[in-house]
């Protein structure tokens, strides 16, 4: 199969998407050729049969929002035609609006679309592309605001090995180093892992917490505000961090510092943090139950209550008093291997495709 894909940034740095170097480079393994459309073109080292092409945010400095989307959508428009022949399928990451601009071209040239999508709201937006799209792909049941029969649960993929290339380390049960990776957004409820420390801290244990991430959309900052308020309200500066963004390829060096990782978003969506944190050999704490699986026999001692502090300080106080911690890490990294390693899902997403695809170019080649 020759494949186009569509995603925001290739760059090995990335805060948020260097993540996905390594899908395109497993791509490249399942695929003749890939052809990669990019909003933002960074570093990167990948195999000779994949081509990157830049609509070019990165050169973008002071041009107004509306002329530079302009501009966008038309490298886009020139990259899909001068390249549709070489291409069979799209696999468009994260971004349904490329599927609005070129669903209707790639359906008439014959190309089958996949579009993977991991958030909980729903849009318009996302409905027409479902419209477009021959699959949606997404990591879980609930981790798309979305009904559509077109919709394929395949997991997440992270590169595991990477990750557990780090040693793992005895946990600092006394003054344990307690990390939270995202986006700082509400729906992180970043505020019970801050109120759950402060209880920690009134109950003897000097627990520090660290936030790796930072806000994106104009209501993240406004969150993080809050969160710079509650941190102050309750004296916590001395013990609360915020370390913002974080290059995606220093992570694994970044897990191995810490004794206890927490996710708390509620039920959903498969949030890769926490897969790397399995795979890095570090305890995780979530209260979305989509993880019971990856937890497997420590789900019900490593679940929270949603938004509750006081379960999730109680949560802690556990974990620290457990004597088998090596052998919880050791089981978690070899979950996360099992279940959410790139290298096996790429395969299903390309299987899902049909062995169809490496006819359809012909219906390009036609114009």
């Amino acid at each position: 199969m020759r494949l186009l894909i569509v995603t925001q940034a290739v760059d090995t740095q990335d805060p948020v998407l260097g993540f996905f170097h390594r899908w395109i480079e497993e791509f490249s393994k399942h695929c003749q050729s890939v052809h990669v459309i990019c909003l933002k073109e960074g570093r990167h080292s990948l195999p000779t049969n994949v081509e990157v092409y830049s609509l070019g945010k990165e050169h973008v400095s002071r041009i107004s929002y509306l002329v530079s989307r302009i501009k966008y959508a038309l490298r886009f428009y020139k990259y899909i035609w001068i390249l549709r022949k070489e291409y069979d399928a799209v696999f468009v990451h994260m971004n349904p609006e490329y599927v609005l601009l070129g669903g209707k071209f790639w359906r008439l040239w014959g190309k089958k679309i996949g579009l993977w999508y991991v958030h909980r709201q729903h849009s318009l937006m996302l409905t027409i592309a479902g419209l477009f799209a021959n699959i949606i792909f997404t990591s879980a049941s609930g981790s798309i605001g979305l009904k559509n029969s077109k919709i394929k649960i395949v997991g997440h993929g992270i590169d595991t090995g990477r990750f557990s290339s780090v040693p793992m380390k005895a946990m600092n049960n006394s003054a344990p180093r307690i990390v939270s990776v995202g986006r700082i957004t509400p729906i992180k409820s970043l505020e019970t892992i801050i109120n759950a420390v402060a209880l920690l801290r009134a109950g003897g244990v000097p627990a520090k917490l660290d936030l790796i991430g930072s806000p994106v959309m104009e209501g993240d900052v406004a969150y993080e505000k809050n969160l710079h308020v509650l941190v102050e309200k309750n004296n916590a500066g001395g013990y609360v961090s915020f370390l913002g963004s974080i290059q995606n390829d220093k992570m694994p060096a970044v897990y191995a510092g810490y004794d206890v990782s927490i996710n708390a978003c509620p039920d959903g969506g498969i949030d890769k943090a926490v897969l790397e944190s399995m795979a890095a050999g570090i305890p995780v704490l979530v209260s979305n139950k989509s993880f019971s699986d990856y937890l497997g026999k420590y789900a019900q001692d490593f679940t929270f209550a949603f938004a509750d502090a006081e379960n999730l300080a109680q949560r802690i106080r556990a974990l620290l008093a457990r004597t088998d911690v090596m052998e919880v890490k050791h089981v978690l990294r070899k979950g996360a291997e099992a279940r959410a390693d790139v290298g096996a899902l790429i395969p299903v997403i390309i299987a899902a495709y049909g062995s169809g695809t490496k006819t359809n170019h012909n219906a390009g080649n036609q114009l």
